[in-house]
């Protein structure tokens, strides 16, 4: 290979480069070495940096790269041939580099209660600040070729990105109990947490995280539907209260589980109630209040011994003694018993009307009577 006199890297116009590894390794001491603005050019010979220059013009010489007078065996005058690798590496600051999730968070919101997929995306600038340390400890882990670029740097870091924001971003929710609908105020805070979590890993290998930010966080449409159903229904049932409204969400489920083939029927109605825990409750009690007032209502105290009866009993289950039956009045319709022979209310005759042929009770309004059919009207 022919002995280079000239070395110079002209760069990359979108700035997407880290390193670039000149391809030549055999040199003249009194070559020109260029470096352009924002380059750091690295001398590097069996693994060990050699020197360090910064931008400008250099003329290759043992005063310059102190460490070839040990290196170089045989003097050749001012034209001594060398071996080295040269890198590049750009020290301008990367601030539009993007990372994103490649799988979503899956995770029960807390505040809907139904299965969410997360997805975060954003962005970061990065800046390597040691340059030893980044030629040393990483550059062989990101790939062969004379170009790296800030895409692979990113690739290398991607699950460390991914894995801190999954752990920050599920902690928020279900430690907070923090919807994923309400999470967008705290993204600045959980930038700045990632930020400060990433810098230490970044620091190892010579690169400053210079920002870091959660551009978004989103998730699918279905997702986003089936809660604004649930904000729907909670919306329709806000002037009659929550109870009523738990109270639907629990037949909804129970529907939809009897509704499933091979759902097991009220057993799958069961599941439904166990998901909806408070629903379930809120039903529970609804229900066993509704069963206290009917049997509240559907009771009749015996006025002989105080005995409680079912409301149609004719005798009291204590005592025998004939129980006293509501009616209405025939005049103005108040509430009357058999014991009563006149209206409270307006003083009407109360009494069972009676056949005059053969003295059977009478219906009230009955024109003929119905054990003989002997004609009713004037009959008492």
């Amino acid at each position: 290979m022919a002995i280079l006199n000239v070395v110079k890297f002209d760069g990359l116009r979108n700035r997407e480069w880290v390193v670039y590894r000149f391809p030549g390794e055999e040199f003249n001491t009194g070559s020109q070495l260029i470096v352009g603005e924002g380059q750091i050019a690295v001398f590097v010979k069996g693994g060990q940096v050699l020197d360090i220059f910064s931008a400008g013009t250099y003329t290759l010489s043992t005063k310059n790269i102190p460490i070839l007078s040990s290196l170089i065996n045989l003097p050749f005058g001012n034209r001594t041939p060398f071996t080295a690798e040269i890198y590049y590496i750009n020290r301008t600051a990367k601030l539009d580099l993007y990372w994103g999730t490649t799988d979503p968070i899956t995770l029960i919101d807390p505040k809907y209660s139904v299965r969410m997929r997360v997805r975060a995306h954003g962005q970061i600038g990065l800046k390597i600040i040691d340059f030893r340390v980044f030629l040393t400890e990483l550059i062989g882990s990101l790939g062969d070729g004379n170009i790296v670029k800030y895409d692979n740097v990113i690739q290398f870091y991607r699950g460390l990105i991914v894995t801190k924001i999954k752990t920050l971003i599920s902690s928020i929710i279900i430690n907070r109990k923090i919807s994923v609908l309400d999470i967008a105020p705290l993204l600045e805070d959980i930038s700045s947490e990632t930020k400060s979590n990433l810098h230490e890993e970044f620091d190892r290998y010579g690169i400053s995280v210079l920002n870091f930010y959660i551009t978004s966080i989103n998730f699918p449409d279905e997702d986003f539907e089936l809660i604004n159903s649930i904000l729907g229904d909670k919306a329709a049932f806000d002037i009659i209260g929550d109870n009523r409204y738990n109270v639907k969400r629990t037949f909804d489920v129970m529907e939809t589980a009897a509704g499933n083939e091979g759902g097991g029927g009220l057993a799958a109605a069961g599941l439904g109630l166990g998901i909806g825990a408070g629903a379930g409750v809120t039903l529970g009690q609804t229900l066993n209040q509704n069963v206290v007032n009917t049997v509240q209502v559907s009771r009749i105290e015996c006025s002989n011994c105080h005995t409680s009866n079912d409301a149609n009993a004719k005798f009291c289950y204590g005592c025998g003694n004939k129980m006293a039956q509501e009616r209405s009045c025939p005049s103005c319709q108040a509430p009357v018993t058999d014991t009563m022979k006149f209206c409270s209310q307006c003083g009407s005759s109360v009494a069972s009307p009676k056949c005059g042929h053969c003295s059977a009770e009478l219906a009230a309004g009955a024109k003929f009577c119905a054990e003989c059919g002997t004609k009713t009207e004037g009959n008492v």
